[in-house]
Order: C-alpha cells, then sequence, then structure tokens
C-alpha cells in the first residue's frame, strides 16, 4: 500500500464506558482491554490509525483506566507514536470526555474514535470527505450486518425465501469522527456526544455524513469478541486491508508484526 503522510492532528479514543453489554466478560477489565487475538482490541484501534499517518493519540480513560494506562506504558510504541492516557471521570459521557480534553484539542482538526470497533476505513478518505463538507463535523456511518436472517414474504403472506444476516438499509453512527475546532463550542461536560452535540450540529446544517462501505463490527458482546478474534487469527481481519507488515513494522514495531507471523502459521 502507499504510505499515508504523518497526520499533525491528534485523535481521541473514548476508553472510558463501563461496557454494560459486555458486562460478563468486562467485570474486572475494561473494554478497551478485551483481547482480540493475543492483544486488547485498543491496540488494533491504534493500529488502524498509526498504519495511516496517524502518531498522536489521547486516550480517555475512566472505568479501570488504570489497566489502559499500565497497557499503554507497558507496550513498546515507537519514538514516532505518542499515546496519552487522560483520567476523564468514571461516569464522565462521551461529549464530557472530550470536553475534558479541550485544552488540548483546542485550535486544531481532531480525530475521535470508540476503542471497540474495528474497520478498513481510508482514513484520507475521512479527511477528504470532512474537508470538502465544510461542516464542523463528520461521522463515519456504515450499514451493518444485522444480527438475524430476514424473511421475504411475498403475496398471500406467503414466505419466499431466508436471507441469512443481510445488511441493514439504514445506515448508522460507526465512529470514526472528524471535528473542527468550532465542534467544541457545542460539546459540555454534561453531554452525551451521540445525542445533543450532533443533534445540534446536525440542526445547525453541521454535521456530515461520510458513507463507508466496506468492513465494521464493535465488540459489544462476548460473541463479538470471539468473532473479531477468529477473524483476525486466522488471517481474515479486513481492518488488515491498512496494517500491511511494512507499516506494521513502521507504526508499531515488531509487535503486531509478530502476531500477524504467528496468525499466518496457524
Amino acid at each position: 500500500m502507499v504510505r499515508h503522510s504523518v497526520r499533525p492532528m491528534k485523535t481521541v479514543l473514548f476508553c472510558g464506558g463501563l461496557g454494560t453489554r459486555i458486562r460478563d466478560y468486562s467485570e474486572n477489565i475494561p473494554k478497551p482491554m478485551i483481547p482480540v487475538g493475543d492483544k486488547p482490541i485498543l491496540w488494533h484501534v491504534i493500529g488502524i490509525y498509526a498504519a495511516q499517518g496517524f502518531e498522536r493519540f489521547l486516550l480517555a480513560t475512566g472505568y479501570l483506566g488504570e489497566m489502559v494506562e499500565e497497557f499503554v506504558a507497558a507496550e513498546g510504541w515507537p519514538g514516532d507514536v505518542e499515546v496519552e492516557c487522560v483520567d476523564t471521570g468514571l461516569d464522565t459521557p462521551t461529549g464530557g470526555r472530550i470536553a475534558r480534553l479541550g485544552e488540548r484539542l483546542a485550535g486544531d482538526t481532531f480525530c475521535a474514535t470508540y476503542a471497540d470497533g474495528v474497520a478498513d476505513v481510508d482514513l484520507d478518505a475521512l479527511l477528504e470527505s470532512h474537508g470538502k463538507s465544510g461542516a464542523l463535523a463528520t461521522v463515519t456511518v456504515v450499514q451493518p450486518h444485522l444480527q438475524w436472517g430476514v424473511a421475504e414474504i411475498g403475496a398471500d403472506n406467503r414466505i419466499e425465501g431466508f436471507v441469512e444476516k443481510p445488511r441493514s438499509e439504514h445506515w448508522i453512527n460507526g465512529g470514526f469522527f472528524c471535528f473542527a475546532p468550532g465542534a467544541l463550542d457545542y460539546i459540555g461536560e454534561e453531554s452525551v456526544l451521540e445525542r445533543e452535540p450532533l443533534e445540534r450540529l446536525a440542526a445547525d446544517g453541521q454535521l456530515s455524513a461520510h458513507r463507508h462501505e466496506g468492513f465494521w463490527d464493535c465488540m459489544d458482546t462476548y460473541k463479538d469478541a470471539v468473532d473479531l478474534t477468529d477473524l483476525w487469527v486466522s488471517g481474515r481481519a479486513p481492518w488488515r486491508a491498512f496494517v500491511t507488515a511494512s507499516d506494521i513494522d513502521h507504526t508499531l514495531k515488531g509487535s503486531m508484526s509478530d502476531a500477524v507471523t504467528g496468525d499466518r502459521a496457524l
């Protein structure tokens, strides 16, 4: 792949939630630290960005944040990748976590995403889409696969067949945000990003959608964790579309390269 240029902007990762939908798994481990293969999903998300030229990461921690900090401190990040953990509070909502990072983000365009979702998203395309839109904020939207098969019903309620887990016809928030500095004016310390801030931005014509039609998945349940791990260890993880062996060596040194080598040997 063509190497992406270095991005001066910062990337915020939401790492502070309680992970209630995967609570049985995450009772004693923060959700971003749940492993996919032999590394936490947080590591994979950072890898998606780092392989595309992003080097400055702010991890907005909260629940069991000390475990995230210990991982970050122990991991062998290369010299040009900076990962900083910032305690943004135990019960702080997503918007509030950005607001509490305001001084570190003011004056510059910044990116943000959840620490539990992976995709083969082209971040060059996202930044280009954000720039062309002229909006204060851009959210990557995706069409997830439904959890169930659906029945195709014809005349007289006759079932004509079934489709196994088709893609939704609707677009949903897939994370991978891009924000202009002015977007911070919409985000308060008590706000849930996905509610009032994004709703106000949309009402003011300041929220753009970047459509991602490739792979996207998030870790909401234990089954999701198993499925993502199966993809990774089998070498079929689509988010590797941007994380090639050479890029891994450049961005995350040998740690991810070793994982890839081990996976391919399975």
